[in-house]
């Protein structure tokens, strides 16, 4: 089969090349995908580059031990293993991987996946995996937002921002999205009931309260984030402030970890966790027209290199996705 296949760690352009690999066996738990499409993420680009470098304890110290990235997928079951009982092939699936979507077929645990809805394209199912997750997990779980919270979104035109600001909305709260000027009518076509244009405002510093900030940028100190929020608010890190190469984020998220002043507003860190229901839950917001895939820019399958250097430039507005087979 048809892959790409990371040589070591680097510009995406330069470490990552077409080749052919044998198409991988499930296992008896296991379902075989055939890849239509799948999406960049920062994870990937992170892996791919080997940034920060303390990522490389896990994934390899000089060279990548999996030779595939990508996390999202979207496509029709091929095969499945002898003890599966969930998916038939022929099921329209997507879901969240460990790695090796950018390639022709895929192997992915029978309950990482969840029926596609019916309503998205392949490439528009692969855009909502990891970051509609991530933004549902955050929001609901650690977040707790519920109808008439103020909820402020750092970071609201990226991938999981325009998420986010939809699922907060579905959640009833009232919502404020915080982007650059180029991202403030996206922002506001997605729900957001206020925009604030970070290049103009800083909302660390206009004195409205809120219950929940979600932070996907990571730019402001905690002691700043907490002026503005409630006594019972709670601040979610779904990044951190950008370090060195050696730790990147680690050290501010394990700031946020740390048990929160007595009284104050809790400070928690996000770890999202791949989920089949969570991926259903998202099914069904995007059945009721409530949630939709904001897609920046697509891409063929030979140009994943270009999309996953695109993602490492930064001020992505909703998602890319890589097409892999029509």
């Amino acid at each position: 089969m048809k892959a790409i296949v990371q040589r070591g760690y680097g510009d995406p352009r330069e470490v990552l090349e077409l080749g052919e690999l044998d198409r991988p066996e499930p296992g008896d738990h296991e379902v075989l995908v055939r890849v239509r499409a799948s999406s960049v993420n920062p994870a990937d680009w992170m892996t791919l580059v080997g940034l920060p470098h303390v990522l490389r304890l896990a994934s390899g110290l000089t060279r990548p031990r999996r030779r595939v990235r990508g996390k999202d997928v979207a496509g029709i079951v091929e095969a499945v293993g002898r003890k599966v009982t969930r998916w038939q092939p022929g099921a329209e699936v997507f879901g969240e991987l460990p790695h090796g979507a950018y390639a022709e077929y895929a192997v992915a645990a029978e309950d990482a996946l969840a029926p596609k809805p019916a309503s998205l394209g392949f490439p528009e199912a692969a855009a909502v995996p990891l970051a509609g997750i991530t933004a549902l997990q955050g929001l609901r779980d650690i977040g707790g937002v519920r109808a008439g919270h103020r909820v402020l979104v750092n970071g609201a035109s990226g991938g999981v921002g325009t998420f986010a600001v939809q699922i907060a909305r579905s959640l009833g709260a009232h919502v404020t999205g915080v982007c650059s000027t180029g991202g403030v009518d996206l922002v506001r076509s997605v729900g957001a009931d206020a925009v604030v244009d970070y290049t103009r405002e800083d909302f660390t510093r206009d004195g409205q309260p809120y219950d929940v900030i979600f932070d996907l940028v990571g730019n402001h100190a905690l002691s700043a984030y907490r002026r503005v929020l409630r006594r019972d608010g709670t601040y979610v890190a779904a990044s951190g402030m950008p370090g060195g190469d050696v730790l990147g984020p680690l050290p501010y998220i394990l700031r946020v970890a740390l048990p929160s002043v007595r009284g104050g507003p809790r400070m928690k860190p996000l770890t999202a966790k791949a989920n089949p229901d969570d991926l259903a839950t998202l099914a069904k917001l995007i059945e009721a027209d409530e949630v939709r895939p904001v897609i920046e820019c697509a891409y063929g399958f030979p140009e994943i290199a270009a999309a996953l250097a695109r993602q490492g430039e930064g001020h992505a507005r909703g998602k890319t996705v890589v097409t892999i087979a029509s």
